[in-house]
């Protein structure tokens, strides 16, 4: 644990390792007190059916040497611990505590790269086809954008759709804390949570380019390329946020059938 956040924590990509630690810690703490009565220790031989074959996956994952494996590995035995002390009617009511603390362990590079280039892509059009409208002098293929005479690799200037995994986290939590006794609704916030954190990257995107072409390219790699970085989490969050508020008093109106206490 200490090495995933000595390797990862300190980066754009893990910088919210610490933040989903402290609050998952806060949401068992908080649930703790809700399975008290449901705790009763499983027998060691079920113990056995899951710790046996993680550790053994754990000392493989060891001589590969890939420490986001490793990771998921040893917080799978620090689960199965927990269950031979609590039991699995335990384990299911902090379902949720349990699988957000897996967002501070960084997915392996190679998972990252296949999910985010189609994204890369899908994104850098969109700026380009915007901006061309705007009437700015913008062209591309694939991840390379030129711009007047600059070119950006949306490869380096959007580092950010990395973190749609550190955006996905705090949304989830957020809608947890929000509507835990309404999962029906929770569900439908929790679906909009990509195509938020797409959007808050479109938008840090087009600062960015619009930093390189008014501002320069130094400009827009030092202070102004991590206002960026913060204009995209604002904007998420804002988004969903927002999105809470508006479709909140509908649900309620026409889903549940009931008026909202809104405002």
């Amino acid at each position: 644990m200490l090495l995933i956040a000595q390797l990862s924590w300190g980066t754009e990509q893990g910088a919210h390792g610490p933040i989903v630690v402290a609050t998952g810690l806060w949401l068992l703490a908080r649930q703790w007190g809700r399975i008290e009565a449901v705790i009763e220790p499983p027998p060691a031989y079920k113990v056995a059916l899951f710790f046996i074959p993680l550790l053994g996956l754990y000392f493989l994952s060891s001589v590969t040497q890939i420490i986001e494996i490793q990771g998921f590995l040893m917080y799978g035995l620090l689960v199965t611990t927990l269950y031979s002390f609590v039991g699995a009617r335990a384990i299911r009511r902090l379902a949720f505590p349990l699988f957000y603390l897996l967002f501070a362990f960084p997915p392996p590079d190679t998972v990252v790269a296949i999910i985010t280039q189609p994204l890369k892509i899908g994104i850098s059009k969109a700026a380009i086809e915007l901006l061309y409208a705007l009437g700015y002098p913008i062209a591309g293929a694939g991840v390379t954008i030129q711009i007047g005479q600059y070119q950006l690799l949306v490869a380096a200037a959007c580092s950010g759709l990395n973190s749609l995994i550190s955006l996905s986290a705090i949304s989830l939590f957020y809608v947890y804390v929000r509507h835990e006794l309404d999962w029906e609704y929770a569900a439908l916030l929790i679906l909009a949570i990509v195509p938020v954190a797409i959007f808050a990257n479109l938008v840090r995107v087009l600062i960015l380019i619009l930093l390189t072409y008014h501002a320069g390219e130094a400009a827009a790699q030092g202070f102004l390329h991590n206002f960026a970085g913060m204009t995209m989490f604002v904007t998420a969050l804002l988004s969903i946020f927002a999105l809470d508020v508006v479709a909140e008093p509908l649900w309620r109106r026409y889903v549940k059938g009931k008026p909202s206490d809104v405002g």
